[in-house]
């Protein structure tokens, strides 16, 4: 190391730089991009791995990227046990839709509590407080669908 002058110095950087740059991320589950979506799909659901969380919940990650048409979607379906909810309510500038599949839960909507139930749709605007709790004595499933602005992949 004594021998290292400023040339070789910034040769070894360069060299560091260089393979970093071909280092691969680990993928995330359902991530795809913009040229797999501009093609037709079915996703099998056996296929779908499935996340587990430690309140018992699971997802299924479907998809998640951006379109070919600039916007970034994410679709996942999640099972919510008796009694949780997935986080407290919170808010972000992606607009979802809930598509309800089984299940008695509370949708809270900037604080207003609305009961929703199996074959029922919720939309939640951008910006607006959000959350969901299953108040039933059964595990309760929904899919999700969040759209919003591209961003970067």
């Amino acid at each position: 190391m004594d021998d290292m002058d400023r040339r070789n110095l910034f040769a070894a950087f360069t060299a560091f730089a260089a393979m970093a740059g071909t280092a691969q991320a680990a993928p995330r589950i359902g991530f795809q991009t913009t040229a797999q979506l501009s093609k037709s799909q079915v996703f099998k659901y056996a296929d779908i791995p499935v996340r587990k969380f430690p309140n018992g919940g699971t997802q299924r990650p479907i998809m998640s990227g951006t379109l070919p048409t600039g916007e970034f979607i994410e679709i996942h379906e999640s099972m919510l046990p008796a009694g949780e909810m997935p986080h407290p309510p919170h808010k972000h500038p992606n607009t979802e839709l809930l598509f309800i599949q089984a299940g008695t839960l509370e949708y809270i909507d900037a604080g207003k509590v609305i009961a929703v139930a199996a074959n029922d749709v919720v939309f939640s605007a951008s910006n607006i407080s959000h959350g969901l709790k299953n108040v039933g004595t059964t595990p309760a499933s929904y899919i999700v669908c969040s759209i919003s602005k591209q961003i970067e992949e």
